[in-house]
């Protein structure tokens, strides 16, 4: 069993900055591909950001490439969302996500990933 939990959302103005954490138990997040989610009220979940176990490689949706990093730190258990150059767009209920025994790279689609956060709300005013 895994539990994660996001922390770090909040409200920011545009063009602000928010980091995004997600701590992890259990003994197999090392190995384990890990992925940021978001979902806007009234839109589908969408994908973020995936880093594989190492942290030596990271995939970003288009969307915020460029403006969002991903990291983590296996000795903590705990992944990030850097996130800035906020856009109202960018509001959403964040989510971070695990996949225990990734098959592939990247990890892109949602229901490939086994154990989900409770979500953490970011809201960016304009």
């Amino acid at each position: 069993q895994v539990q994660l939990v996001e922390s770090g959302g909040g409200l920011v103005q545009a063009g602000g900055s928010l980091r995004l954490s997600c701590v992890a138990s259990g003994r197999t997040f090392s190995s384990s591909s890990m992925g940021w989610f978001r979902q806007a009220r009234g839109k589908e979940r969408e994908f973020v950001a995936t880093i594989s176990g190492s942290g030596s490689l990271t995939y970003y949706a288009n969307s915020v490439k460029g403006r969002f990093t991903i990291s983590r730190d296996n000795d903590k258990n705990t992944v990030y969302l850097q996130m800035n150059s906020l856009k109202p767009e960018d509001a959403a209920v964040y989510y971070c996500a695990a996949d225990l025994f990734p098959s592939s790279w990247p990890t892109l689609g949602q229901y490939d990933y086994d154990y989900w956060g409770q979500g953490t709300q970011v809201t960016v005013s304009s």
